[in-house]
């Protein structure tokens, strides 16, 4: 065992009085030494239960034979940090839980791990560590939120971004906005939707990481607990067996990832975290791959914001194994790969029931013959730029307007709120990618006000910076390459013509070749020359959104 050469032997004296300080005994040395990596604190809704968690996931390791020992992974939630300066900081925290957690583990010589994360950076931050670390480990997340209730509709964040948006357009009371902040998010879980924290605990489960209901199963649910205690138990078969992160997070499942992706129609987020995690994986991917799977996969799920349907109702459909056995069925996914129930995927889905069609379309009868996600390529993203094709409007997923161009989200948002944009717009929102943003921020808000004003049938988004699982519309994100790098779009000008075509993947700047080179040797690129501490390292590190928005180390 990996802790056998910090804990045997006369030279490890020392190490053992230390471990003796903790209070630990000698029958617990003698047993394998899990790691459990909790995300619990008191600022994030998705992690105030993760106490809870983490103390049924010692339970469990404690009751299959090993020693459990607790450690920290910080997160930030993408929520409170929208549309402030708070949100350069959200991306940037993968890399620094996974660096965080790497140090951690190496330091100290676990035998396996837990990870138990829940929102947007810590699911994709801990499964790039447990690549690094190619330990035994397993996943065990804190669980959706439910949704909430407003006029008899269920409700969840991306309503209440919206319900701002109408209320600036005139279309909402004061006292109805306020119901909206009162109900939309009625429990602790990561928010309700298909947002990003759900789409990767969605992912982790396909990629063999996570026991089934590890992404659907809600947060306020006794199920939870028992879920956490059976993590535990299954870590300590995993350490037995030998079975390693990167035994199981191969190329096929990974691919399987980015398959499921497209049949839930997760969260553009996750075209920068599978990319991500399949650089510290060693397996190529690219964004020309994700529209060659999604061109094969049919969208099988409308969840919010892009139907009416939640994550407790997936649950109730037989979750991410019913989506996978409908993918089965024509062999869309490698169904043989290892999982860390110790099964492959096709035995643990072999007995698996989609109950209800409504939540889970058939693959016969798909919302759609592609997948939910989109890559666009054109002069205006080279190297190519992310739609959530599923939350698009049939209407608009052709579309050719006017730009107006903004250099920052709080310059747009003014102008949004002011109505200022105007049916057929395309906003232009630059110098927001992982360098210029720094950190490259979701753009929530401006589209939950262009969807609240009743534009988002008649307005299109583009930005150098990424948008939240939670907006819905033509909102096209991770323009690469990007504004500070020197990319197409920080040389649009106000009122150019641009042309999207989504089912042609094409978006073009109607402006001629020798007109954008003029432009180039004209216009002045903005500087960030204020940064300081780690966004200042990181905006001199991190790739462009087309390779993961990775930090280079080459």
């Amino acid at each position: 065992m990996v802790k056998d050469r910090i804990v045997d032997g006369f030279e490890n004296a020392p190490h053992r009085s230390l471990y003796n300080a903790l209070g630990l005994t000698e029958e617990e040395l003698n047993r394998p030494l899990i790691g459990i990596v909790s995300s619990y604190n008191e600022i994030v809704p998705g992690h105030m239960n993760l106490d809870k968690i983490t103390e049924a996931v010692k339970i469990g390791v404690a009751m299959a034979g090993g020693t459990p020992i607790v450690f920290p992974a910080i997160a930030v939630c993408d929520g409170i940090a929208m549309g402030h300066e708070g949100m350069k900081y959200s991306l940037v925290t993968r890399d620094l839980i996974a660096d965080s957690t790497e140090a951690m583990v190496k330091a100290h010589g676990f035998d396996g791990l837990v990870m138990i994360p829940n929102c947007d950076k810590n699911v994709p931050g801990l499964l790039m560590a447990a690549a690094r670390l190619n330990l035994p480990t397993i996943f065990v997340s804190g669980g959706p939120m439910l949704a909430g209730h407003v006029d008899g509709h269920k409700t969840s964040l991306s309503s209440m971004f919206e319900a701002v948006g109408a209320y600036s357009a005139g279309k909402m009371t004061a006292e109805k906005l306020r119901e909206y902040e009162m109900k939309a998010c009625p429990s602790c879980g990561s928010c309700s939707g298909m947002y990003t924290a759900n789409s990767m605990n969605c992912l982790t489960e396909v990629m063999g990481m996570g026991l089934r209901g590890n992404g659907t199963i809600p947060a306020a649910y006794s199920a939870r607990i028992d879920l956490a205690k059976r993590a535990g138990m299954q870590v300590m078969e995993l350490v037995r067996k030998n079975i390693r992160a990167r035994d199981i997070m191969t190329k096929e499942a990974i691919y399987n990832a980015l398959t499921a992706d497209m049949a839930l129609g997760c969260s553009t987020n996750s075209m920068l975290h599978l990319p991500a995690i399949a650089n510290e994986c060693d397996v190529e991917f690219s964004l020309p791959l994700v529209n060659e799977i999604s061109e094969r996969t049919p969208n099988l799920c409308h969840l919010a914001p892009a139907g009416p349907t939640y994550m407790e109702d997936l649950n109730e459909a037989g979750g991410v194994y019913a989506v996978l056995k409908e993918l089965a069925k024509k062999n869309l996914i490698t169904a043989d790969v290892m999982t860390c129930t110790g099964k492959t995927m096709a035995e643990n889905i072999e007995s698996v029931q989609n109950l209800n069609t409504s939540v889970i379309r058939d693959i016969d009868n798909p919302y759609s013959q592609t997948g939910g996600i989109a890559v666009l390529f054109g002069n205006v993203a080279e190297n190519g730029c992310v739609v959530k094709r599923s939350a698009v409007a049939p209407e608009m997923l052709v579309h050719r307007g006017p730009a107006r161009v903004f250099n920052s989200e709080e310059e747009c948002i003014k102008v949004i709120y002011a109505g200022g944009i105007k049916s057929g717009d395309v906003v232009v929102i630059r110098y927001e990618g992982p360098a210029g943003g720094p950190g490259m921020r979701e753009m929530l808000s401006p589209t939950s006000a262009i969807a609240g004003a009743g534009l988002d049938k008649e307005v299109a988004l583009i930005t150098d910076g990424r948008f939240s699982g939670a907006t819905r519309g033509a909102a096209i994100g991770h323009v690469s390459p990007e504004a500070a790098n020197g990319g197409t779009i920080a040389y649009i000008h106000e009122g150019d013509m641009i042309s999207i075509n989504i089912p042609e993947h094409t978006i073009h700047l109607e402006v001629s070749d020798e007109e954008l080179e003029e432009r180039r040797k004209t216009d002045t690129l903005k500087t960030n020359d204020n940064l300081s501490g780690y966004l200042k390292r990181y905006s001199k590190m991190v790739s462009s959104a087309d390779k993961g928005a990775i930090i280079n180390i080459k």
